[in-house]
């Protein structure tokens, strides 16, 4: 029998970006942080997106942006404001740290993490455009790789039909390097397949719910004997003589 751990039971503060990071510096892109105060945390929870009350975590937020050049990526440790409209329109791209900070106290998702205490830094990266077909998630179960998916379910890629064993080969080499840094034997690791052929750490998520298993369906799964690289299959092809009723 299958004994899958709900997050609710692991320790959700080593997933915490800040928390891993320092060990997996090397494989990730480079991070900046702020660290948040009580007061940040508390504007942020309320949604607070401008005034008085924000300028002083702005002025520090614009220290740990000033770092980069550039547009940047922010998010906080456990959670990336995806879920607004300006990450649609402009993929999580900002410049400002007025833009950032609103950017992250409008997000329902952030807010959430921070009141629930698996978000206490803003995290703040290079912003890098990153090729959909080109993320995947490692489903790592007690020191083994033993699944990699597609990670955004939207379509079928076909460019990624000729070459998914050869990621799986790459992604295997890559767990071999990076398995004793990791921050628990089991994981759910979101990669990023580079042009220049390297593999940067996105994000690290617990195993089990609610983590997305994605392609793989279901936590209560065999995955000693059904792992393995998953896609999204090409849609299908009916011809001939097809009838249909309704």
């Amino acid at each position: 029998m299958t004994v899958t751990m709900k997050s609710s039971e692991q320790n959700l503060q080593v997933f915490k970006t800040s928390a891993w990071y320092d060990s997996l510096a090397n494989y990730t892109f480079p991070t900046s942080f702020m660290k948040l105060n009580e007061e940040d945390k508390k504007l942020i929870i309320e949604g607070v997106c401008e005034g008085e009350s924000v300028q002083g975590a702005i002025h520090r937020l614009n220290g740990a942006m000033k770092i980069f050049f550039g547009s940047k990526f922010v998010s906080v440790d456990c959670a990336a404001p995806t879920d607004t409209e300006r990450f649609e329109s402009k993929y999580g791209a900002v410049i400002s740290a007025e833009s950032a900070w609103r950017f992250l106290a409008l997000s329902e998702k952030v807010r959430k993490s921070v009141a629930s205490g698996n978000s206490d830094h803003i995290c703040v990266r290079p912003y890098r455009r990153m090729s959909r077909p080109k993320e995947f998630r490692l489903f790592i179960k007690d020191k083994k790789l033993v699944g990699m998916s597609q990670l955004w379910l939207t379509r079928h890629f076909r460019r990624l039909e000729g070459v998914k064993e050869r990621f799986w080969k790459k992604a295997s080499a890559f767990f071999g390097e990076v398995s004793w840094l990791l921050p628990t034997v089991s994981s759910a690791v979101d990669i990023y397949f580079t042009a220049s052929g390297r593999i940067l750490i996105v994000d690290i998520n617990p195993w089990g719910d609610p983590t997305s298993p994605l392609m793989f369906r279901k936590w209560d799964h065999d995955w000693d004997n059904n792992g393995g690289v998953r896609i999204i299959p090409p849609p299908i092809k009916v011809s001939g003589d097809v009838k249909v009723s309704f």
